[in-house]
């Protein structure tokens, strides 16, 4: 691994873990992914789960959680873990921006992971919320990020 690719895969980790905290805290703060077609237009925005893996073979895969769904209800905010699945980013190239990374997907699509704000920041606290509820083996599993579909309680 080249000391750029250790850098950004650093910065990517950080982001996710929320280790860029004003505070110190974690909890308040966290990672968003804005994704681009080739013209610029958005096409995907949303928070993303604490947890991700990079997969070290031949291809540049890295595998997230975007946070989509959920619903306020009388139980508090819950997800539907069958909906709220793990995705890949096929990276072609990528590249420390001001305070993020930006990649080049072998899809022709830029993606771009920065800081979360406003509304997925919000969302990001949900699930921290959320995740609080799980058993350890529930929360095991999804951070292992090694499957795509949920068999369990919030499916």
């Amino acid at each position: 691994m080249t000391a750029t690719q250790q850098q950004w895969r650093r910065r990517f980790s950080d982001l996710v873990a929320g280790r860029h905290s004003p505070t110190g805290d974690p909890v308040d703060a966290g990672a968003r992914l804005v994704v681009s077609d080739p013209d610029g237009t958005e096409v995907f925005r949303a928070a993303l789960a604490r947890h991700h893996r990079f997969e070290d073979d031949d291809d540049q895969v890295i595998w997230i959680r975007p946070l989509v769904g959920g619903q306020d209800t009388v139980n508090g905010y819950l997800f539907n873990l069958s909906l709220v699945r793990r995705r890949s980013l096929p990276v072609a190239h990528a590249y420390l921006v001001a305070d993020g990374v930006e990649m080049e997907l072998t899809t022709g699509q830029k993606a771009r992971i920065e800081l979360a704000d406003g509304p997925e920041l919000e969302q990001l606290a949900r699930w921290d919320d959320f995740t609080n509820r799980l058993t350890p083996e529930e929360d095991a599993a999804l951070g292992r990020l090694d499957a795509d579909s949920w068999h369990g309680r919030y499916a």
